[in-house]
Protein backbone atom coordinates (compact mmCIF):
# COMPACT_ATOMS: atom_id res chain seq x y z
CA UNK A 1 0.00 0.00 0.00
CA UNK A 2 2.93 2.36 0.60
CA UNK A 3 4.06 2.07 -2.92
CA UNK A 4 1.11 2.75 -4.18
CA UNK A 5 0.63 5.65 -2.79
CA UNK A 6 3.45 8.04 -4.53
CA UNK A 7 2.56 5.94 -7.54
CA UNK A 8 -0.97 7.52 -7.63
CA UNK A 9 0.83 10.88 -6.26
CA UNK A 10 3.18 11.01 -9.51
CA UNK A 11 0.06 9.77 -11.82
CA UNK A 12 -2.36 12.90 -10.63
CA UNK A 13 0.89 15.02 -10.73
CA UNK A 14 0.77 14.24 -14.35
CA UNK A 15 -2.65 14.70 -15.29
CA UNK A 16 -2.50 18.42 -13.96
CA UNK A 17 0.34 19.84 -15.63
CA UNK A 18 -1.32 17.67 -19.08
CA UNK A 19 -4.62 20.05 -18.35
CA UNK A 20 -2.72 23.21 -17.83
CA UNK A 21 -0.66 22.64 -20.92
CA UNK A 22 -3.42 21.73 -22.90
CA UNK A 23 -5.81 24.52 -21.64
CA UNK A 24 -2.60 26.82 -22.24
CA UNK A 25 -2.38 25.15 -25.75
CA UNK A 26 -6.53 26.21 -26.22
CA UNK A 27 -6.02 29.69 -25.34
CA UNK A 28 -2.84 30.50 -27.40
CA UNK A 29 -5.04 28.85 -30.38
CA UNK A 30 -8.26 31.05 -29.93
CA UNK A 31 -5.57 34.05 -29.79
CA UNK A 32 -3.80 33.50 -33.15
CA UNK A 33 -7.60 32.66 -35.00
CA UNK A 34 -8.48 36.15 -33.07
CA UNK A 35 -5.66 37.37 -34.63
CA UNK A 36 -6.02 35.66 -38.13
CA UNK A 37 -9.43 36.63 -38.47
CA UNK A 38 -8.91 40.77 -37.79
CA UNK A 39 -6.35 40.25 -41.08
CA UNK A 40 -8.94 38.82 -43.24
CA UNK A 41 -11.26 41.40 -42.24
CA UNK A 42 -8.62 44.17 -42.64
CA UNK A 43 -7.74 42.69 -46.46
CA UNK A 44 -11.70 42.43 -47.35
CA UNK A 45 -12.21 45.94 -45.87
CA UNK A 46 -9.13 46.90 -48.18
CA UNK A 47 -10.61 45.28 -51.03
CA UNK A 48 -13.86 46.84 -50.87
CA UNK A 49 -12.51 50.17 -50.66
CA UNK A 50 -10.03 49.65 -53.81
CA UNK A 51 -10.66 51.29 -56.96
CA UNK A 52 -10.04 49.01 -59.94
CA UNK A 53 -10.73 51.25 -62.44
CA UNK A 54 -8.26 53.62 -61.35
CA UNK A 55 -5.94 51.19 -61.30
CA UNK A 56 -6.73 50.19 -64.64
CA UNK A 57 -5.85 53.74 -65.82
CA UNK A 58 -3.27 54.74 -63.61
CA UNK A 59 -1.76 51.46 -62.46
CA UNK A 60 0.56 49.49 -65.04
CA UNK A 61 -1.72 49.44 -68.16
CA UNK A 62 -2.73 52.81 -67.90
CA UNK A 63 1.15 54.43 -67.79
CA UNK A 64 1.81 52.62 -70.88
CA UNK A 65 -0.37 54.30 -72.79
CA UNK A 66 -1.03 57.32 -71.24
CA UNK A 67 1.28 60.58 -71.31
CA UNK A 68 2.59 62.26 -68.09
CA UNK A 69 -0.24 65.07 -68.35
CA UNK A 70 -2.63 62.41 -68.37
CA UNK A 71 -1.54 61.19 -65.70
CA UNK A 72 -1.64 64.64 -63.76
CA UNK A 73 -5.27 64.49 -65.04
CA UNK A 74 -8.50 63.41 -62.71
CA UNK A 75 -9.16 59.86 -63.01
CA UNK A 76 -10.69 58.77 -66.26
CA UNK A 77 -11.24 55.74 -68.42
CA UNK A 78 -8.95 55.15 -70.95
CA UNK A 79 -11.91 54.17 -73.82
CA UNK A 80 -13.99 56.98 -73.98
CA UNK A 81 -17.15 55.31 -74.74
CA UNK A 82 -19.11 58.12 -76.26
CA UNK A 83 -16.81 57.99 -79.16
CA UNK A 84 -17.93 54.37 -80.12
CA UNK A 85 -20.53 55.03 -83.02
CA UNK A 86 -23.92 53.39 -82.51
CA UNK A 87 -24.72 50.41 -84.38
CA UNK A 88 -27.17 51.85 -86.51
CA UNK A 89 -24.93 55.19 -87.79
CA UNK A 90 -22.09 53.10 -88.20
CA UNK A 91 -20.88 53.70 -91.76
CA UNK A 92 -18.91 50.85 -92.17
CA UNK A 93 -21.79 48.34 -90.80
CA UNK A 94 -24.48 49.55 -93.72
CA UNK A 95 -22.72 47.49 -96.38
CA UNK A 96 -22.95 44.60 -94.33
CA UNK A 97 -26.83 45.62 -93.54
CA UNK A 98 -27.25 45.53 -97.30
CA UNK A 99 -25.52 42.35 -98.63
CA UNK A 100 -27.49 40.59 -95.81
CA UNK A 101 -30.79 41.50 -96.53
CA UNK A 102 -33.33 41.85 -94.26
CA UNK A 103 -30.61 42.50 -91.42
CA UNK A 104 -31.49 46.12 -90.55
CA UNK A 105 -34.96 45.05 -90.58
CA UNK A 106 -34.19 42.31 -87.48
CA UNK A 107 -35.34 39.47 -90.46
CA UNK A 108 -33.25 36.39 -90.53
CA UNK A 109 -32.63 34.10 -93.46
CA UNK A 110 -32.66 34.54 -97.11
CA UNK A 111 -35.05 37.51 -98.83
CA UNK A 112 -34.17 37.80 -102.25
CA UNK A 113 -35.00 35.16 -105.13
CA UNK A 114 -32.10 36.49 -107.38
CA UNK A 115 -30.55 33.52 -108.56
CA UNK A 116 -26.93 35.10 -108.85
CA UNK A 117 -27.28 36.62 -105.14
CA UNK A 118 -28.10 33.66 -103.44
CA UNK A 119 -25.23 31.78 -105.02
CA UNK A 120 -22.41 34.98 -103.95
CA UNK A 121 -23.66 34.74 -100.80
CA UNK A 122 -24.21 30.76 -100.15
CA UNK A 123 -22.24 28.93 -102.32
CA UNK A 124 -19.72 31.25 -103.85
CA UNK A 125 -17.62 30.82 -100.57
CA UNK A 126 -16.83 27.44 -101.09
CA UNK A 127 -17.70 26.52 -105.05
CA UNK A 128 -16.08 30.43 -106.08
CA UNK A 129 -17.50 33.00 -107.34
CA UNK A 130 -17.33 31.74 -111.06
CA UNK A 131 -17.78 28.32 -110.01
CA UNK A 132 -14.42 26.98 -110.68
CA UNK A 133 -14.54 24.90 -107.10
CA UNK A 134 -11.13 24.98 -105.21
CA UNK A 135 -8.92 22.94 -103.15
CA UNK A 136 -7.34 23.72 -99.89
CA UNK A 137 -8.26 22.73 -95.83
CA UNK A 138 -10.84 20.37 -98.82
CA UNK A 139 -12.20 19.88 -101.70
CA UNK A 140 -14.97 21.80 -103.35
CA UNK A 141 -15.87 20.28 -106.39
CA UNK A 142 -16.65 22.93 -109.62
CA UNK A 143 -19.79 23.17 -111.06
CA UNK A 144 -19.23 25.15 -113.87
CA UNK A 145 -18.55 22.71 -117.11
CA UNK A 146 -19.66 20.49 -114.95
CA UNK A 147 -22.11 17.67 -116.24
CA UNK A 148 -23.71 16.52 -113.60
CA UNK A 149 -25.35 20.09 -113.40
CA UNK A 150 -27.48 19.21 -116.25
CA UNK A 151 -29.70 17.53 -114.07
CA UNK A 152 -31.95 20.13 -112.71
CA UNK A 153 -32.68 17.97 -110.02
CA UNK A 154 -29.77 16.77 -109.22
CA UNK A 155 -28.93 20.28 -108.08
CA UNK A 156 -32.07 20.60 -106.11
CA UNK A 157 -31.82 17.43 -104.62
CA UNK A 158 -28.16 18.90 -103.54
CA UNK A 159 -28.96 21.97 -102.27
CA UNK A 160 -32.25 20.62 -100.40
CA UNK A 161 -30.13 17.64 -98.16
CA UNK A 162 -26.52 18.83 -98.58
CA UNK A 163 -24.04 16.39 -99.35
CA UNK A 164 -20.59 15.42 -97.89
CA UNK A 165 -19.58 18.35 -95.91
CA UNK A 166 -21.88 21.05 -97.80
CA UNK A 167 -24.77 21.81 -95.99
CA UNK A 168 -29.22 21.36 -96.20
CA UNK A 169 -30.07 24.37 -96.95
CA UNK A 170 -33.77 23.01 -96.47
CA UNK A 171 -34.59 25.56 -93.59
CA UNK A 172 -33.26 27.87 -95.06
CA UNK A 173 -34.50 28.41 -98.53
CA UNK A 174 -38.20 28.84 -99.75
CA UNK A 175 -38.61 26.77 -102.62
CA UNK A 176 -38.70 29.73 -105.22
CA UNK A 177 -34.69 30.76 -103.62
CA UNK A 178 -34.18 27.00 -104.16
CA UNK A 179 -35.26 27.07 -107.62
CA UNK A 180 -33.51 30.68 -108.46
CA UNK A 181 -30.18 29.24 -107.16
CA UNK A 182 -30.71 26.00 -109.30
CA UNK A 183 -31.74 27.77 -112.69
CA UNK A 184 -28.42 30.09 -112.24
CA UNK A 185 -26.01 26.86 -111.30
CA UNK A 186 -28.01 25.31 -114.48
CA UNK A 187 -28.07 28.12 -116.84
CA UNK A 188 -25.62 30.59 -116.11
CA UNK A 189 -22.64 28.59 -115.38
CA UNK A 190 -23.38 25.29 -117.06
CA UNK A 191 -25.51 26.64 -120.35
CA UNK A 192 -27.79 24.13 -119.89
CA UNK A 193 -31.51 25.36 -120.57
CA UNK A 194 -33.74 23.20 -118.25
CA UNK A 195 -36.64 25.85 -116.55
CA UNK A 196 -36.33 25.39 -112.82
CA UNK A 197 -39.34 26.04 -110.93
CA UNK A 198 -40.60 26.29 -107.28
CA UNK A 199 -43.19 23.39 -108.09
CA UNK A 200 -39.73 21.15 -108.97
CA UNK A 201 -38.35 22.38 -105.57
CA UNK A 202 -41.44 21.15 -103.87
CA UNK A 203 -41.77 17.58 -106.05
CA UNK A 204 -38.01 16.73 -103.76
CA UNK A 205 -38.79 18.76 -100.40
CA UNK A 206 -39.63 16.34 -97.55
CA UNK A 207 -40.63 17.22 -93.98
CA UNK A 208 -37.46 15.61 -92.16
CA UNK A 209 -34.24 17.73 -93.43
CA UNK A 210 -30.96 15.79 -92.21
CA UNK A 211 -30.40 16.91 -89.05
CA UNK A 212 -33.76 17.27 -87.55
CA UNK A 213 -34.56 13.63 -87.54
CA UNK A 214 -33.67 11.88 -84.53
CA UNK A 215 -33.22 8.75 -85.96
CA UNK A 216 -30.50 9.61 -88.66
Amino acid sequence: MDMIKPNLLVMATILTIGATVALSGCSRYNKDQTAQTAILANLQAAQNVFDNQASRNNGAWGAVYMTKEELRAPPANIVNFNLIPKMAEDVKLQKWLAKFEGSSEGKKGFITTNGKKLYDDSCAGCHMSKGEGAIGAGYYPPLKDNSKMESKYYIISVVVNGLRGMPSFHSMMSDAQIAAVTQYVHSDLNNFTDTVTAANVAQLRHDFPPGSDPSE
